[in-house]
Formats: C-alpha cells, structure tokens, sequence
C-alpha cells in the first residue's frame, strides 16, 4: 500500500496528500487542493477515499469531495451522489465502482483519475 500511496503523489503533486492508517493495515488518503472542474461553482476541493487492507484486490470506493460542491448550472451533482462524511468532514460520496477489477492495473491512483474525469465531465 505505501508504494500506491507514493503513486498517488507523484501523481496529484504540488497537491497535499493526508495519509491515516485506519488500524486495519489500510489508510484513508486526502488529496487537498484538487480542480474539479469547470462544472462547479467552487474552484477547488479535497478528494478523499479508503484503502482497504485487501489492496490492490479489491476496488479503491467510495471517494469522497467536499460537502458544498454545487454545479454552475444549478443541477443536481448526477447519479451516484450522496451526502455524506468522511474523515469528519461533510462530504458528498461519489459512488463510480469498479465492476471489473482487474488488480495489475486497476491501482489507486487510476481509480482517483477516473473519478476526476467523471466529476469534471460527467453532464
């Protein structure tokens, strides 16, 4: 898992990246600071999600963005959305599972990329 963590690092840097073991050999994982597109109202909001003990075998879900995240166009945030917290923070749930984990290259750090293409372009 630490070599997912260091992944997703590289990947999202100069984003901060939290990191709290969650006392059953996972973490949850908060990238700061993240674009989610220009969609939202807001310009900027943390993603966050839970790494399972039963990683890299079992999907990185749900992930998490900040609670007041609204649309410009005043819709509704699409399906798969909920209201929600994660680490103590109001949080919306974004729910994109990964029906056909494939675990050689369905990593974390993918997983967090598909979801920021869905948030930023989903209609």
């Amino acid at each position: 898992m630490a070599d997912a963590i260091e992944k997703i690092r590289a990947t999202v840097a100069p984003s901060q990246v939290t990191v709290r073991e969650d006392g059953e050999g996972g973490a949850f994982v908060i990238v700061e600071g993240t674009d989610p597109g220009p969609l939202y109202d807001q310009s900027d909001t943390w993603i966050g999600f839970r790494i399972t003990f039963q990683y890299p075998y079992s999907d990185v879900y749900p992930h998490y963005v900040r609670g007041d995240l609204t649309r410009r166009d005043q819709r509704p945030l699409g399906e798969g959305t909920s209201p929600s917290t994660f680490e103590g923070r109001p949080a919306i749930q974004l729910s994109r599972r990964s029906n056909h984990l494939n675990p050689a290259t369905d990593t974390a750090v993918l997983k967090l990329l598909k979801v920021l293409t869905w948030l930023r372009t989903h209609p």
